[in-house]
């Protein structure tokens, strides 16, 4: 529950082993008592996990009271097969979820749409909707889309995502705050006038973070990198540095307006439980 009106999501991937599916569902029976407005199940870049994912989905639908929201991407897959995907999900209850144009294969030359299938995520969107009344949440890339010919471009890009039915965005990780409230200013007068969700990455590690950020664009500051130099060794002063950098970063934009966050949990609910706690978020015992 939130003691003020602050709303949370939290993102899954669906685990490769059993030890893998206990963390996530340690994290899962934590986090759920935060009460986020949904949670998240990634769909692997290529949309490789497609089955993982549908399991992961289930299992939330069945055994917990969360409003589950499954990632769906236009790659490897025709349109009918995506509608086919939508159509199960809407029969077991689902009723939002996150459209991604997605990446392509490692080995592959960059992206080509599928020669039947949705071409780009506004595509996807427009197509989801008219399969069933689906709560569309799609991604917004506060320093740009690495593929996006300009800033502008990729603005225009959201706005197609959102006037084809996409009820919010959801940015990519960022740790400079001016950036976002940059990219919140530029998208309101780009006519985009939606909710635009800040992406938060609690930091496990950091060198994982860098491949993260080196891959989708975005920018590690050098006070960060400062932040964690000659902590290899010290995972107790690493998990309160990485607590105290994004209780910052979530206190900043909620001063600035910001009342809705989604988490990139990683699978993991320590940090984002006390980033939350920080937020005014908090489960009914630790708020009473």
């Amino acid at each position: 529950m939130s003691t003020n009106n602050v709303q949370v999501s939290f993102e899954f991937f669906p685990p490769h082993s059993e030890q893998m599916e206990a963390t996530l569902w340690r994290s899962v029976q934590q986090l759920k008592e935060l009460s986020p407005r949904f949670v998240s199940v990634t769909y692997g870049a290529d949309g490789s996990t497609r089955e993982r994912t549908h399991a992961a989905v289930e299992r939330i639908v069945a055994e917990t009271e969360l409003t589950a929201a499954p990632h769906l991407t236009c790659i490897g897959s025709s349109r009918g097969e995506i509608d086919d995907i939508a159509r199960d999900y809407w029969d077991m209850g689902i009723r939002h979820l996150v459209a991604l144009r997605g990446d392509a294969p490692d080995e592959s030359k960059g992206y080509s749409p599928h020669t039947d299938g949705y071409a780009y995520a506004s595509d996807l969107v427009a197509g989801l909707k008219k399969v069933a009344d689906f709560d569309i949440s799609v991604a917004a890339y506060p320093e740009v889309h690495p593929e996006a010919s300009s800033p502008i471009a990729d603005l225009e890009n959201l706005k197609r995502k959102i006037d084809a039915g996409a009820s919010r965005a959801i940015t990519q990780f960022f740790f400079d705050v001016d950036v976002f409230l940059r990219f919140r200013d530029l998208a309101g007068a780009a006519g985009i006038d939606t909710h635009i969700v800040p992406g938060i990455l609690p930091i496990t590690r950091f060198p994982q973070l860098q491949r993260f950020a080196k891959s989708c664009g975005a920018s590690v500051p050098e006070w960060l990198s400062e932040r964690f130099a000659g902590l290899e060794d010290d995972a107790e002063t690493r998990k309160m540095i990485a607590a105290n950098v994004a209780i910052e970063q979530v206190r900043r934009l909620q001063s600035e307006g910001g009342d809705e966050f989604h988490f990139y949990t990683l699978n993991r609910s320590e940090l984002t439980v006390a980033i939350c706690h920080a937020l005014g978020v908090r489960s009914a015992a630790a708020a009473a």
